[in-house]
């Protein structure tokens, strides 16, 4: 079973790629098929095999042998093994299905803030969709906390991009909207401080190495990723560490 849904979740982060590089530039996900950027080659089934053709071709074009980008076959292979981790984690449950619209919603928006520093209202849209019928029939307890962790989420950046007059982009504020369905107020903020964190330090040393200058914009979303989904896999353990270290 857990090597049937890695083999899904390859197939669906090769998914996610293409919809992560065309939803941004307004491009359909069905048409033209994938093809070589630079000499325009249709990709036959078997260039398509998730991270296995990579491999096999070396990381080029079979007919230009243009370098074909790492990122391509690294979301192919991270998706997969989250996917993995979900039921190892959470186990054989409902909760599965939130566990993997989740993932499915931060790799795409990985892909998308990193190369494009964009979070496209589209895929905020579909996912708010699916995520909102998926509590529906599993719902957080109490069965309220979805719409409060939605409201914190948005309320809390949105709070955050006044005050900093812009800095917090509004792709980033409604991710958290529907985050917040998702995770509940609990685990919404503490994802929020855990991405906090791990961006600052991020920015620390990226400025500390000379790779980032001051004022320069760095995309948020992939911190807000992580941040997710730390806190809704490993939330109560965060939190009980937490208070115990407090007594």
């Amino acid at each position: 079973m857990l090597i049937a849904v890695f083999i899904y979740g390859l197939l669906l982060g090769s998914f996610y790629n293409v919809v992560g590089l065309r939803v941004p530039n307004g491009e359909s996900i069905v048409k033209p098929r994938s093809h070589c950027p630079k000499c325009e080659h249709v990709l036959s089934p078997l260039e398509l095999i998730p991270v296995i053709s990579y491999v096999c071709l070396r990381g080029r074009c079979r007919c230009c042998k243009a370098p074909v980008s790492l990122v391509y076959p690294l979301i192919e292979l991270m998706t997969g093994l989250l996917f993995v981790a979900a039921p190892l984690l959470l186990g054989w449950s409902a909760e599965l299905l939130i566990a993997w619209t989740l993932i499915s919603l931060i790799v795409i928006i990985w892909i998308t803030d990193i190369k494009y520093m964009l979070i496209p209202d589209k895929i905020l849209l579909v996912f708010a969709i699916i995520l909102v019928v998926e509590r529906i029939f599993i719902p957080l307890t109490p069965w309220w906390d979805s719409i409060a962790g939605a409201a914190v989420g948005f309320g809390l950046l949105l709070f955050i991009a006044v005050i900093s007059k812009g800095g917090m982009g509004g792709g980033d504020i409604k991710l958290y909207g529907v985050l917040g369905i998702a995770l509940g107020v609990k685990f919404v903020l503490l994802s929020f401080f855990i991405a906090t964190l791990i961006g600052a330090v991020y920015g620390g040393l990226g400025l500390l190495s000379g790779k980032l200058k001051r004022g320069n914009p760095i995309p948020f979303g992939p911190f807000i990723g992580i941040g997710a989904l730390t806190a809704y896999f490993f939330g109560n353990d965060i939190i009980t560490w937490y208070l115990h270290s407090l007594l």
